[in-house]
């Protein structure tokens, strides 16, 4: 299996000022960063597999596997285990979203076989984190839990009931974890031979990168939970301890300058037509702080806590509302502010024409005088 990106659903390419590295973090063995954007060598595979399930936009994947299509097919199969022995080439490209999808629409309990993971390693504790913040979202709302570190013989017994997807599983066991923690050595014999994955924006990711995309892991989340039961009463989780959503507030130093609704890779922060408001959908944010980062007076803000009601009951909540009119000088809309009723870029241009004016009379004097 080879690692492959879709550089137009990275975040790290829809701006420069994007400080998004999860997927660094998460493979820094075999990721780096070079001109702004994740880069590794061409022979990459299984071994980077965490940055898979950590992407908050979904732009990594494995050749020959889909985390969808394993997601369907693992509820219709008899198993209940996920293991890299015989069903996925690595735990660690399932998200958090996913695990939770699964645990919910899994009638009976699901584990997951970490006993192959050096429990030392930076990937061992990556997925024990995302197993852990899964049941912990999932004890606010559900009795439902995913439980790891299975036993062997329990696997063995696991896998003899699963005869239907033999084949299925004869092919992903060939997908082998062995050297799953890279040198950086490696990496770095890839620089000198110039065997790395480059990636070079062109028109049609130009293009692509203008399109609002829903990773397929949310709308996954999305349906399982409408078939969830709604609980009795609505938790408030610490904002800390959810690491895949969130709900945002904006402050009064906001200045309506568009960018973060026109950034936002899958539409969670919108406008209307007037450009009179910013709405946020909290089920459609992917917690990729891309509208942090590009806010320059740093208004937007994540509310400290995160309501379960969001699963349930999603809102369209509107975060801030503006006073739009149109500019006595040039005719356009601008966000009015008080004062006189003309826009930021007439008034730039009025006090520029101004300084010109004062400093053409200026000249004119000094040069009068040097005649005389």
């Amino acid at each position: 299996m080879s690692l492959h990106l879709d550089i137009s659903a990275c975040v790290r390419a829809k701006s420069k000022f994007s400080e998004c590295q999860k997927c660094i973090d998460a493979c820094p063995e075999s990721l780096q960063l070079v001109d702004n954007l994740p880069t590794f060598a061409n022979d990459t595979g299984v071994e980077a597999a965490s940055c898979v399930g950590i992407c908050p936009t979904e732009a990594f994947s494995l050749s020959d596997f889909s985390t969808t299509e394993f997601f369907f097919s693992f509820l219709e199969s008899k198993v209940r285990l996920i293991s890299p022995k015989f069903n996925i080439p690595c735990i660690s490209v399932l998200s958090i979203e996913h695990l939770i999808a699964l645990a919910l629409a899994s009638e009976e309990e699901i584990s997951l076989d970490l006993s192959m993971y050096d429990q030392e390693s930076i990937l061992y504790a990556q997925i024990d984190a995302r197993i852990e913040e899964a049941n912990f979202v999932l004890s606010s709302f559900s009795t439902k839990q995913l439980v790891s570190n299975v036993d062997t013989v329990i696997l063995k017994q696991k896998k003899e009931e699963e005869s239907s997807s033999s084949s299925r599983r004869s092919f992903l066991g060939n997908a082998s974890l062995k050297g799953v923690v890279k040198h950086k050595k490696s990496f770095d014999e890839a620089v000198e031979a110039g065997d790395l994955k480059r990636f070079a924006l062109d028109v049609d990711i130009i293009r692509k990168i203008k399109e609002k995309t829903l990773p397929d892991k949310r709308k996954i989340l999305f349906t399982t939970l409408k078939h969830a039961g709604i609980p009795d009463a609505f938790e408030v989780l610490p904002e800390a301890d959810v690491s895949f959503i969130s709900q945002k507030f904006v402050d009064d130093t906001c200045t309506n300058c568009q960018i973060c609704y026109r950034i936002c890779p899958t539409g969670a922060l919108t406008s209307n037509g007037k450009f009179s408001l910013i709405n946020f959908d909290s089920m459609l944010c992917v917690k990729c702080r891309l509208c942090h980062d590009v806010c320059e007076p740093n208004a937007i803000q994540l509310q400290a806590g995160f309501e379960i009601k969001e699963f349930f009951e999603p809102k369209q909540r509107t975060l801030a509302t503006f006073n739009i009119k149109r500019c006595g000088e040039c005719g356009n809309n601008f966000t009015y502010k008080g004062g006189e009723q003309t826009c930021p870029r007439c008034m730039i241009e009025e006090e520029e024409a101004m300084f010109l004016h004062s400093n053409a009379i200026s000249m004119k004097s000094l040069l009068e005088g040097k005649e005389s």
